[in-house]
């Protein structure tokens, strides 16, 4: 009886032990995924007959520490791209995350930042004020199906040439078969490279916006595995695995972090100092929260209209200062309030033009305004047909002052700074109209994590508290 009890323990507790094993072992993931992309390099291409660039490198680090197989595919991009969005367990990068796909996928990253410009060849006196300039310019090289494809079609541009692939834009581009191409430093600088040319064969004759690259998912797939992504991107972020990648294939040490952060050159508010550094009323409170919640991450400056598309279309993504509107209230999420100011419409001093109403508002010839701003939206709610838009708050400020404009719209907090900046003084334009007063705060984008907009928002509130608030206030607004 001794020897049967005997073995029955050594039995049950080699049943334990190896259960115990198979509890703490890693879980597999064992939905098996089809990766495709295409040649596109320094991101993704074949070198020696193998996946190679920044987006591979890291999806093989991925794949081994998910214990998934990790077979990548080229193919032709538009036919990835529809392969991708019908069949499930399906995986394309690198994509660009835009407001038209969106919803066509699940997302993953991001894993890179692309600054897209419309690139002309080096001595080619082509002089863009703003994109819808491009339209007039005799043909625009593009790729079809690529993001900046979808989007020049989607503002108007009827002047596009289709190219095969990146090198095939250079070429005509540098042969003067196109005027025009959209493209990133990175992909440029390789497909010139590529022709035996270097980068300043060609200069950026406009800066169009900002994008970042994921890995985009078939919407069928689950949930599970997305996420799974996302926490292995974010460990290979937070253990330096992606800058060096970056470092590798990119030449900088830049990439985006786990939570973006935007603002704009709007003083006193944010703005970037002569030493380089983003400071400023609204910069210094996003510091000190930061400092509270022991989270530092990188500052970036941006024309206010490329933050604000940004901050609608991805998914971590802060953006400030910005006023809380009607308009916008459902569209972000909100830390805050951070101040308050007042909207003029102003006009140059002596032109003797009085503005009593919005309807005298709305006869004037016409009133500069920018683009994405939250005053420019109320106006165009109120139905305004006068308006003329700029990204550049100066340079409306300088057409208000040499005659240009009859008026120009601004906040009473940033407008004596921007004068100052520009050589004037406050005295030299007229508040004719106060057309609106509001809060601004921090904003987030929808799909952000609710534990970090609760985390901002406590650590605001205990800056409020301790007094740190109170002396960044001070300091930037004691007169």
């Amino acid at each position: 009886m001794k020897n049967i009890i005997k073995t029955l323990l050594i039995i049950l507790t080699a049943a334990l032990f190896f259960t115990a094993c198979e509890d703490d072992s890693p879980k597999e993931n064992k939905t098996p995924l089809r990766f495709l992309t295409e040649e596109y390099k320094p991101f993704n291409f074949i070198e020696n007959s193998k996946a190679t660039g920044l987006a591979p490198d890291l999806l093989k680090e991925i794949c081994s520490s998910l214990n998934i197989d990790c077979e990548i595919e080229f193919a032709n991009w538009s036919n990835a791209y529809n392969e991708v969005l019908t069949n499930e367990n399906t995986v394309l990068f690198s994509m660009a995350l835009n407001a038209t796909r969106k919803d066509q996928f699940k997302w993953a990253g991001p894993i890179a930042s692309l600054d897209w410009y419309l690139y002309a060849v080096s001595g080619n006196p082509i002089v863009l004020n703003e994109l819808n300039d491009a339209k007039s310019i005799g043909a625009i090289g593009v790729i079809e199906g690529y993001a900046m494809d979808q989007y020049l079609r989607e503002a108007g541009f009827t002047n596009l040439v289709y190219c095969t692939d990146n090198v095939d834009a250079i070429t005509k581009l540098l042969n003067g078969s196109i005027d025009l191409f959209p493209s990133d430093k990175y992909t440029t600088t390789s497909a010139l490279e590529s022709l035996g040319n270097t980068i300043y064969a060609v200069a950026p004759a406009w800066t169009i916006k900002t994008e970042l690259l994921y890995f985009a998912f078939n919407k069928n797939t689950s949930d599970a595995i997305v996420s799974d992504f996302q926490v292995e991107i974010n460990r290979l972020k937070k253990n330096g695995t992606l800058r060096s990648l970056t470092e590798e294939y990119l030449n900088t040490s830049d990439f985006p972090d786990i939570l973006q952060i935007y603002t704009e050159a709007y003083p006193p508010l944010t703005f970037m100092d002569h030493s380089g550094e983003i400071t400023g009323y609204g910069s210094d409170i996003v510091k000190e929260i930061m400092n509270v919640n022991h989270d530092y991450y990188r500052i970036n400056l941006s024309a206010w209209s490329n933050g604000y598309q940004m901050a609608l279309d991805n998914p971590n993504f802060c953006l400030y200062t910005m006023d809380r509107t009607e308009i916008r209230e459902n569209l972000f999420q909100w830390v805050g309030p951070i101040g308050a100011n007042t909207t003029w419409i102003y006009t140059k001093k002596g032109t003797g033009i009085s503005i009593s109403s919005i309807d005298e508002a709305k006869n004037l010839a016409t009133i500069g305004t920018v683009n994405s701003w939250f005053s420019t939206q109320y106006m165009e709610e109120l139905g305004f047909t006068n308006l003329i838009y700029e990204s550049d708050p100066e340079v409306l400020a300088q057409k208000l002052l040499d005659g240009e404009l009859d008026a120009f719209v601004c906040t009473d907090i940033t407008f004596p700074d921007i004068l100052a900046q520009m050589g004037y003084t406050y005295a030299d334009v007229e508040p004719a109209f106060s057309l609106m007063s509001s809060d601004f705060y921090i904003a987030f984008s929808k799909s952000t994590s609710a534990t970090i907009v609760n985390q901002w928002q406590i650590a605001l509130d205990k800056l409020k508290q301790n007094g740190t608030y109170d002396a960044i206030h001070y300091k930037w607004f004691q007169n």
